[in-house]
């Protein structure tokens, strides 16, 4: 896995906030004998609109549908009039912002959005339309005409949001799972480190080792206890940098084609989770004495239990990809897989310095910032483009102020969305079950990218004899950077880009300790792994010369 696979790290670089859309209940009721309720769900945008968290704080309007028309003109308002009246009206054909003008200048107090392709993100520039009041939501074209069906035609309607709980036990589950992968893949990365090291050591005695491992065998292969190539790959300064700027096209190109581009990036995450699957889940079977026995075809050979472990990794895989859109229990599938992805990421890819690493973190700090706080300011939606990309092109309906396709009826295909978080359902936020089940999430770039400088200072730890100081000590700033992260989050009541929080917690803290220990500049260069690299270069160029060789002294 080398630099022409880099583009594929976009699928770790997604860690904008949440989109600013809150879900909540739309609650309909008939007077008339005999008296009868519904709830449907509704999609808002909070900054907005502030709805009542509970039903005996909302007031009760008469609902005027008009889920036939647009409401793009005066002239579509009927005769009859919608003064202090909750108004629905068909989505598309003009902008929200310009239903709501038109609905609150004649006098509607509530205006509903009837979407025929699902619930959506209202999102929009409101510089234009300051002087607005009037509560905006979606509702399902499918729920207005369930509604008019059940309750019949003199139908009263009201909308709340019922409060999230004080703490959110997701939160801690996220928690734990993020801070187990970075604690997990950075001392992988050090028993990776640690064979290295031991193999370099003997070095005189692995030289001639070499030369006979790469003899050709009596059966006419290779000898199986020959070394097997590192596949670690080497982040330098330059990489870091183009890898940056990689995503930075990716991002933007998913911005724009995401109709696309979202399946390539599910069917790449399909692919790189399932092998990720496998070299973790291969890493531990390795001490089990069962399935030892191998099979051959032509002129290879591979034990049993990892052919066993290669099906059931693509097996996990494909299953999620087929069920990827069921809410209740897949989450669990895309947890596994991305928790693999996040660790054979962590234990891969090695940082080579401390400068690599102040680079790598300090510039997607600054990619996090500009494309969520500095990209609405270019947009015509004033909405991020992180946020956009996050959200879907259903968060996106407005961009372009066009009309939406008309459909002759709801689609009921869930909107793609990609697969590049861990996602764990809010175990206490039960209200909205009828909107589907809530969850909160967590970027994998916010799990990889400190994980990768947890994984440098294990590595550093090994080089030095450090007692494991440095491994800690990050882990441990990882993890108040999440507490941190969960904390702005709960009290601005926002989503939160996670790197904002944990690359300062983490870079300074690395930092603080290599100055206590007065190994700063060893740390910041690397140690010896200038050392290891030019050992490995003359391994190579003797493998080189070795593999030349051997048909002349075969002779």
């Amino acid at each position: 896995m080398g630099l022409p696979l880099l583009p594929l790290l976009l699928l770790l670089l997604l860690q904008g906030p949440q989109i600013g859309a809150q879900e909540g209940i739309l609650h309909a009721s008939r007077d008339g004998p005999p008296p009868s309720s519904k709830d449907y769900c509704i999609t808002y945008n909070s900054s907005w609109t502030s709805l009542p968290t509970t039903l005996s704080n909302a007031t009760y309007y008469r609902l005027e549908n008009l889920s036939s028309l647009w409401l793009c003109s005066s002239s579509d308002v009927p005769s009859t009039g919608v003064k202090d009246k909750a108004l629905a009206v068909l989505d598309g054909n003009c902008s929200i912002l310009d239903k709501a003008s038109i609905a609150q200048k004649n006098g509607a107090k509530l205006l509903l959005i009837v979407s025929k392709n699902g619930l959506v993100l209202p999102a929009n520039n409101r510089s234009a339309h300051k002087d607005l009041t009037i509560p905006i939501a979606f509702v399902r074209y499918g729920d207005m005409i369930s509604m008019s069906q059940s309750l019949g035609n003199s139908i009263t309607v009201t909308l709340y949001s019922p409060a999230l709980p004080p703490f959110d036990y997701s939160m801690l589950v996220i928690f734990l799972i993020s801070v187990f992968t970075v604690a997990l893949g950075g001392y992988w990365s050090g028993l990776s480190e640690l064979k290295d090291i031991k193999r370099r050591r003997a070095w005189p005695s692995f030289r001639k080792m070499q030369r006979e491992d790469l003899r050709p065998s009596p059966s006419g292969g290779e000898r199986e206890g020959r070394r097997k190539k590192d596949d670690n790959v080497t982040f330098t300064p330059v990489i870091v940098v183009l890898f940056v700027v990689i995503c930075c096209v990716m991002l933007l190109l998913l911005y724009f084609f995401y109709m696309w581009l979202v399946y390539v990036i599910i069917s790449v995450f399909c692919l790189a989770s399932a092998m990720s699957l496998f070299n973790c889940l291969s890493a531990l079977i390795q001490n089990l004495s069962c399935g030892r026995c191998r099979v051959s075809c032509c002129n290879k050979s591979a034990e049993v239990r990892l052919l066993f472990l290669a099906g059931f990794c693509i097996a996990v895989s494909v299953i999620w990809a087929v069920y990827r859109n069921e809410d209740r229990w897949v989450w669990i599938l895309q947890d596994i897989l991305g928790i693999a992805f996040c660790l054979n990421f962590i234990k891969t890819l090695r940082m080579p310095n401390f400068k690599a690493c102040v680079i790598l973190l300090g510039l997607l700090l600054l990619y996090d910032v500009f494309f969520v706080f500095i990209t609405p300011f270019f947009t015509k939606n004033g909405e991020s483009i992180m946020v956009e990309v996050a959200a879907g092109p259903s968060g996106s309906g407005e961009k372009s102020g066009e009309s939406l396709v008309e459909v002759p009826a709801e689609s009921h295909a869930t909107q793609e969305k990609l697969p590049v978080v861990i996602r764990v359902p809010r175990l206490e936020y039960s209200a909205l079950t009828l909107c589907g089940m809530p969850f909160s999430l967590l970027g994998f770039g916010d799990i990889i990218v400190p994980g990768l400088l947890v994984a440098y200072c294990r590595r550093f730890d090994v080089r030095t004899s450090s007692s494991s100081i440095y491994y800690i000590s990050c882990t441990i700033a990882y993890a108040v950077g999440m507490v941190l992260t969960f904390v702005v989050l709960t009290l601005m009541k926002m989503g939160q880009p996670a790197l904002l929080y944990l690359v300062p917690c983490t870079l300074i803290t690395s930092s603080v300790i290599a100055w206590k220990r007065k190994e700063m500049k060893s740390f910041w260069n690397g140690g010896g792994y200038e050392i290891m690299e030019h050992v490995d270069n003359a391994a190579n160029e003797e493998n080189n010369i070795i593999t030349h060789d051997e048909p002349q002294e075969a002779q």
